[in-house]
């Protein structure tokens, strides 16, 4: 762990807030491979944009490319992984863009640490909101999809410590959006999560 550092303050969240003209946030998408989330995502941060909000999308494979590149799948880099797009989720959120992350982010507790940093106010005037998106469909479901042939694959044995086959996935119990993949189009999704957006007030001007 670092020593000899100091954090150094700039503007508030709600200062950089009114001067935006926005408020920023993180909707998490937790789900199994093939649940549908990256497909939700990329509706969603398209029709946000198109409202003229300021948004961006973390996704599972595509960090992968670049930040996390050194990162393979046991439990251990999963944890660092996940760590990692907590944080950055967390600093796009606290420039008031809203973050959306699509990551299996199988664990309960790595959810829960992701939950825990963005409520955290040590060096800020405010928690963060974090909204936990659990886009719900059976194994059975998945694997029928398959889009990549991951299952097939690790049922091959091809592919080690693969969620739902060889490795856990632990299923949110309270997340504040619970979508059914297989019985909700994907443009239903975008709406219901917009809504519970604007009930919360993270769609309106600042």
């Amino acid at each position: 762990m670092a020593t000899n550092i100091t954090w150094h303050a700039g503007l508030t969240r709600t200062e950089r807030s009114e001067l935006r003209k926005q408020r920023g946030c993180t909707v998490w998408f937790t789900g199994l491979s093939a649940s549908g989330k990256s497909t939700i995502a990329t509706a969603l941060e398209q029709h946000l944009l198109h409202l003229g909000l300021q948004t961006y999308r973390l996704d599972g494979d595509n960090v992968r490319f670049g930040l996390n590149k050194d990162l393979g799948f046991s439990p251990q880099d999963r944890v660092e992984n996940i760590r990692r797009i907590a944080e950055v989720a967390k600093l796009f959120a606290d420039s008031t863009t809203i973050a959306l992350t699509s990551f299996i982010s199988p664990y309960k507790a790595d959810r829960q640490v992701a939950r825990e940093l963005h409520a955290d106010t040590k060096n800020t005037d405010s928690p963060l909101p974090f909204i936990e998106v659990y886009v719900d469909v059976s194994i059975e479901e998945a694997e029928r999809r398959d889009p990549k042939g991951l299952y097939k694959k690790a049922k091959a044995g091809e592919i080690k410590e693969f969620t739902g086959i060889s490795a856990p996935y632990e299923a949110p119990e309270n997340p504040e959006i619970h979508i059914h993949s297989k019985d909700t189009p994907v443009e239903e999704a975008v709406l219901i999560i917009t809504k519970y957006l604007e009930e919360h007030g993270l769609l309106k001007l600042a």
